[in-house]
């Protein structure tokens, strides 16, 4: 049976996390107010969860071990009229259709489509996750470069990476510590509505890598002048590499270009 469990585990990449000083801390970082409809992603055996009852109006966790499903919705019967637990997979799921928040220690195996749904979900205001350190550190500029799904998303929403812990605080030890990453939307976009298609655009022109610098893969678009001209006033080099150029240089660079 412990054999069982330690393989369930390794296939739905599920590490727990053990320390509750941590979970109470990952819970303060997503800013739960006490009206708030929560989304939890991969609850587990309820280390956040504990904390998000206690905050949040609403709990909907969403959990793929239907074992550990079940023993959560029995936990909290009685204890939490606001929790709801759903068995499956959260990405299948429809995002509410009021104001809502996420919160989760997900599998670092989904990080990515579990961002993908994320940014993707109308009226999300903030998800708080706790991923792979080195994920948080590569989607938040942290060593001088950017990824696309950042700068795509960038003027919509901003991504933080709010702390770091220990891989010692959970069960079982994965090999790489964890960081908690904070994306938010913003309440105005940092971009005319209108000008958001023309922004995506730009940036999929810029990561389409040709000869590897964004000036190359920009003038297969633009006159030559005017790639300069917007290469200047966002303070990008000419011979900058795509992953480089920092999100807020992008806004620039769309200003520019789209005048």
């Amino acid at each position: 049976m412990a054999r069982a469990r330690n393989n369930d585990r390794r296939r739905l990449s599920q590490n727990f996390l053990a320390d509750p000083a941590t979970a109470r801390w990952v819970v303060r970082t997503a800013r739960v107010e006490p009206e708030d409809l929560v989304v939890e992603v991969g609850p587990g055996d309820g280390a956040l969860t504990r904390f998000l009852v206690r905050d949040a109006r609403w709990v909907i966790a969403h959990e793929l071990d239907p074992r550990l499903a079940d023993r959560l919705a029995e936990r909290y019967r009685e204890r939490a009229p606001g929790l709801r637990v759903v068995r499956g997979d959260f990405t299948f799921s429809r995002p509410p259709r009021t104001p809502f928040v996420v919160v989760g220690n997900i599998p670092y195996s989904r990080t990515s489509d579990i961002v993908r749904w994320c940014l993707g979900a109308r009226h999300l205001t903030s998800a708080t996750l706790v991923t792979q350190l080195e994920y948080a550190r590569k989607r938040t500029g942290a060593y001088g470069r950017w990824s696309k799904v950042t700068v795509r998303s960038w003027p919509e929403w901003s991504w933080t990476l709010a702390g770091r812990i220990d891989r010692c605080r959970f069960r079982p030890v994965p090999r790489v510590d964890s960081g908690v990453l904070v994306l938010r939307a913003r309440e105005e976009p940092l971009l005319p509505r209108e000008s958001l298609d023309e922004y995506r655009c730009l940036v999929e022109l810029g990561f389409g890598g040709v000869g590897g610098s964004l000036s190359a893969s920009l003038r297969r678009a633009y006159p030559t002048r005017k790639v300069a001209r917007a290469l200047d006033a966002a303070r990008v080099a000419t011979g900058a590499p795509v992953g480089s150029v920092t999100p807020g240089q992008w806004v620039t660079l769309t200003r520019v270009l789209t005048d």
